[in-house]
C-alpha cells in the first residue's frame, strides 16, 4: 500500500511540474511551485 501511495504522489508531482513549465500565467506558476515543495518533501520522506 505504501508503494501505491508513492506512485500516486510521484504522478501528481510530475503533473504539477508539467503545469509549472507549460503555463504562461505567472499566478499559476507560483501556485504550482508552492504545491511542488510539500509534494517533493513527502516523496523524499522528509517531515
Amino acid at each position: 500500500m505504501f508503494y501505491v501511495y508513492l506512485v500516486i504522489l510521484a504522478v501528481v508531482l510530475a503533473l504539477t511540474v508539467w503545469v509549472l513549465f507549460d503555463t504562461k500565467k505567472l499566478s499559476l506558476q507560483i501556485t504550482a511551485a508552492m504545491v511542488i515543495v510539500p509534494l517533493l518533501l513527502r516523496l523524499l520522506m522528509i517531515k
